[in-house]
């Protein structure tokens, strides 16, 4: 059974960086025909998929966010990462982490973490 957790901080200050980091187990991130992916959903809102990395390391972003986000990943801790730079308060969001096999559509075979308040807050 996949488990993905996500982490980080709660609250960040406008024009800081958001980073936060999922942590996979019972599977690899380099498990071929996946897309390790990082979705948000705004308060009120429905979901945003932001990007993903897949098992060879390429990474994919969503024009909206392309030019202030990241995906890394450290493949001996099982982990990957998204970092948001200049943050706003319009990415206050709830944040999930998942394994999918097709980027922007939630499938019955998808692992998702179970999301982590974010606010960008002065």
């Amino acid at each position: 059974q996949v488990q993905l957790q996500e982490s980080g901080p709660g609250l960040v200050k406008p024009s800081q960086t958001l980073s936060l980091t999922c942590t996979v187990s019972g599977g690899s991130i380099t498990t071929n025909n996946y897309s390790w992916s990082w979705i948000r959903q705004p308060p009120g809102k429905g979901l945003e998929w932001v990007g993903y990395i897949t098992s060879s390391g390429s990474t994919y972003y969503r024009p909206p966010l392309k030019s202030r986000s990241s995906i890394s990943r450290d493949t001996s801790k099982n982990q990957f990462t998204l970092q948001l730079r200049s943050a706003t308060p319009e990415d206050t969001a709830v944040y999930y982490c998942a394994r999918v096999k097709r980027f922007g559509v939630r499938g019955p075979d998808d692992y998702w973490g179970q999301g982590i308040q974010v606010t960008v807050s002065s």
